[in-house]
């Protein structure tokens, strides 16, 4: 999951603040395996300030990328953007901060796709939907008819404070089981 461009060799670099900029383009994308990110548009921007123990990456992140709506399945648009920090410290000894990156002191650059690719995945909200009506209508359909207490059942009036009375043919049967041991 290396490419050349996302490299950075540290060693000559002199102390204090270097500015790099990225263009994430579809290409970036292609060959990751198990992303939930397929395809972007996306400009990093990465401030790499150079210390004597260590470097402090400050990435901010602006553009939009497409990954599968987590209620048809189907591609979505999402934009994104946000500001992180990475420290890189310079050590022999693993850590378990993940904002903290261990480098071994015989390293002598940083391969920053992969933590490009975290900063992106991280960047996307809780939940990737569509508008209000641009998802599949054929899978909306499919999921209307297979969800248990949809929309419509919660519009149709049933008062929820009645809950309990008539809805024990609902319940499932391990549950009724379970409600019994009190």
């Amino acid at each position: 999951m290396s490419n050349k461009e996302y490299i950075i060799p540290f060693v000559g670099l002199n102390i204090g603040v270097h500015e790099f900029e990225f263009v994430i383009t579809d290409a970036f994308f292609e060959g990751i395996e198990y992303s939930i990110v397929h395809k972007g548009n996306v400009k990093v921007r990465l401030a790499l300030d150079k210390k004597e123990t260590m470097l402090v990456g400050n990435y901010s992140l602006e553009g939009t990328v497409s990954t599968s709506c987590d209620r048809c399945n189907e591609p979505v648009d999402i934009e994104i953007e946000g500001s992180y920090q990475l420290v890189y410290k310079f050590d022999d000894e693993p850590t378990d901060d993940e904002s903290l990156i261990i480098v071994y002191p015989e390293e002598f650059e940083l391969d920053i796709k992969e933590n490009i690719l975290e900063l992106i995945t991280v960047s996307l909200p809780a939940r990737a939907i569509h508008e209000e009506g641009e998802c599949d209508e054929e899978m909306m359909k499919v999921l209307d008819e297979y969800t248990v207490n949809s929309e419509n059942d919660r519009d149709s009036g049933e008062d929820e404070g009645d809950e309990g009375e008539d809805d024990d043919d609902d319940i499932d049967p391990r549950w009724e089981a379970l409600r019994k041991l009190k």
